[in-house]
């Protein structure tokens, strides 16, 4: 009975040893939303600078973006009055230094003043949604071309 006690336990702690360090994370577990300035395959092949605003669902007058993707207020995605669709950018929020990478899937914004409309999922994650509309930095990304591509 005892030895049986004792297998149980060594067993137990056995198990542990091995399925504990399965259960960490390797720091790529969420790259949904991964620091995109450190990313080395982007290069920044332009940059502007400008007033930035969101919008949504609710707010786009209907579900379709100019590239013919229905809109999502989680995506990253963005509107931009000249960028060809599809385009990468690195949108910096300068007031608190957070960023994020999003396709340009529409057109606009059609407000004055303004660079680029972001999606209401990235407004948060970039800190501006209750101001609606943040001073940023929008760097057009480029592929970083490695030999043999």
């Amino acid at each position: 009975m005892n030895m049986t006690r004792n297998f149980k336990s060594v067993a137990l702690a056995i198990a542990g040893v091995i399925l504990i360090p399965s259960c960490a994370t390797t720091g790529n577990a969420n790259t949904k939303h991964r620091n995109s300035l450190t990313d080395p395959q982007y290069a920044v092949e332009s940059v502007q600078h400008g007033k930035a605003s969101w919008y949504s669902v609710r707010t786009n007058y209907g579900t379709r973006t100019a590239s013919g993707e229905r809109l999502q207020n989680e995506a990253a995605t963005a509107a931009h009055k000249t960028l060809p669709l599809g385009t990468k950018v690195r949108v910096i929020n300068e007031g608190n230094g957070k960023s994020e990478v999003v396709t340009i899937t529409d057109r606009g914004p059609y407000v004055r003043g303004r660079i680029i409309d972001v999606t209401i999922g990235i407004a948060e994650r970039l800190g501006f949604v209750s101001s609606g509309v943040a001073t940023v930095k929008v760097e057009v990304l480029g592929k970083i071309k490695i030999d043999g591509e």
